[in-house]
């Protein structure tokens, strides 16, 4: 027998009303003769004064559901609550849901539908509200509960506070390139460390095969791999770092049952740190002869600095930019974005609290990425001297170009007022090393340069450190102490003297 329909507040109500969701009470009691269900004319569910019993029969709730997707109706039901007010609360929470598929697509209200009538079928929870309304956002199937690789990284990136923008286009181009095409049809439940080591052996293969194209004697077969780059073991390493971030947040979500980041155990050669090397006279010698390149990150000795700066003193708008980069270890960004307001030319010191960063062509201007990148260095007495000079010419000039002229604020300008672009500073910087017929070094290699020279000087590990902007000395001494050979030849024969002083007296 099908038992009568109450209002939450227990009064009788007729079974049109249902869309609006009723509680009920029933019991499983049966009639002694018939042996049949009672349900809801048990009269042991009501005491003497009307009330509902508090021991006898249990409470339940319907309510009428969007029809199916060929048109059936259908009802969510539910039996079996300890308490109305359970009953009332679960029956809440199915209304929300349809409200939040509310006014969306038809397709859209249906799905949640689905999902409300299989929880109840499967006897597990409700949908998670949040997670829902989170799906349709997206524009998901509502239906699945656990999202999808693809679906995570997106919606974790997107929702991801305080990244830096080069960091965010950073982020974006792993999920893009190699994260999304190899890993993003998964559920995100299902991701196994295999998977992600799987994903660095496509990469790899992808990589022989641009190398093997670029090699190639057919014109036709090298076109086909145009463009495309080698993705190396330290790009591989930040690929799983943004995974093996992403992750993090999943495993910290209690809407989702992700309980192991499996990032951290797929595995990956060690890469170490690309220490500089220095552009000797035999490296030099071979790299005229075939154009051996020895190393990642090169370095030129002082001498070879000095020459570029010597060529650079033709380009009046740019010399004092490679200078001061040269001589303090400026990076680009830091350069390029450096405004008057932060230079006092009579103490000798410079404040970098801004930088300009790339991203694609488009260019924004930031802080340090962080706390030790945010410093004060001192110039000594001849980069002072070049400041002022240029200081001098760029104001000269701004008089002469009267309301032509752009006022950006920048030390480094063109020749009207604006500033730099980044990429410009750099391809200037590789056409003047071009120039002066001086062995390869990217632009970053003048800031490894003006470390490995300050400490080859005699300053304090903590002093260069300190400029440079690094977190700690450790990474400065690791990095750039005896980078110059003719450091480490002074080392080695200041030791093999202390050993000969030790040995004459016996051999006298």
């Amino acid at each position: 027998m099908r038992c009568a329909h109450h209002y939450p507040g227990g009064e009788r109500g007729p079974v049109s009303t249902v869309r609006e969701g009723s509680t009920f009470k029933r019991c499983t009691c049966r009639h002694p003769d018939t042996h049949t269900p009672v349900g809801a004319r048990c009269p042991k569910l009501r005491r003497r004064n009307g009330t509902w019993s508090s021991t006898h029969g249990r409470w339940g709730y319907q309510i009428e559901l969007p029809p199916t997707a060929d048109g059936k109706r259908r009802q969510a039901r539910k039996v079996g609550l300890a308490s109305q007010e359970d009953a009332l609360t679960e029956l809440a929470h199915i209304k929300i849901l349809l409200e939040t598929a509310h006014g969306d697509e038809p397709e859209t209200l249906v799905r949640v539908a689905d999902l409300i009538q299989t929880a109840l079928r499967a006897r597990t929870p409700l949908p998670n509200v949040e997670e829902v309304r989170r799906r349709i956002n997206l524009g998901v199937d509502v239906r699945t509960t656990v999202p999808t690789v693809a679906e995570w990284l997106t919606e974790w990136l997107k929702g991801k506070p305080g990244l830096a923008e080069g960091t965010r286009s950073s982020y974006a181009g792993h999920l893009r390139n190699h994260l999304i095409p190899h890993l993003g049809q998964l559920a995100l439940n299902k991701l196994q460390a295999r998977h992600v080591e799987a994903m660095f052996a496509t990469i790899e293969e992808n990589n022989e095969h641009v190398l093997e194209c670029r090699e190639s004697s057919d014109p036709q077969v090298r076109a086909q791999v145009k463009g495309k780059r080698v993705t190396s073991l330290s790009t591989k390493h930040r690929i799983r770092a943004t995974l093996r971030s992403a992750l993090s947040d999943a495993v910290r979500s209690p809407e989702l049952p992700i309980t192991v980041n499996v990032a951290s155990h797929a595995r990956l050669p060690s890469c170490p740190r690309k220490k500089p090397l220095v552009w000797t006279t035999d490296r030099v010698t071979k790299w005229h002869k075939d154009g051996t390149v020895p190393g990642e990150v090169m370095v030129w000795t002082p001498d070879q600095t000095t020459a570029f700066l010597t060529h650079a003193r033709k380009y009046p708008w740019l010399y004092a930019l490679f200078h001061l980069i040269a001589i303090k270890g400026l990076r680009r960004g830091e350069a390029v974005g450096l405004p008057w307001r932060n230079v006092r030319l009579t103490d000798g010191q410079v404040d970098i609290t801004t930088q300009i960063v790339q991203v694609g062509w488009k260019t924004i201007t930031s802080t340090p990425k962080s706390d030790a990148g945010s410093r004060t260095i001192t110039l000594d007495a001849t980069t002072v001297r070049v400041l002022k000079r240029w200081r001098r010419h760029q104001l000269e000039t701004k008089l002469a170009a009267g309301k032509d002229w752009v006022n950006s604020g920048l030390v480094f300008t063109r020749e009207n007022g604006e500033g730099w672009h980044p990429a410009e500073v750099t391809d200037w910087f590789n056409r003047i090393g071009r120039a002066a017929d001086l062995p390869p070094i990217g632009l970053h290699g003048l800031r490894h340069g003006a470390a490995s020279t300050a400490l080859a000087a005699g300053v304090d590990v903590k002093v260069v450190s300190a400029e440079l902007g690094h977190a700690t000395t450790h990474f400065t001494q690791d990095t750039y102490q005896t980078v110059f050979p003719d450091v480490a030849k002074a080392a080695a024969e200041a030791t093999a003297a202390m050993f000969t002083a030790n040995r004459a007296p016996a051999t006298r």
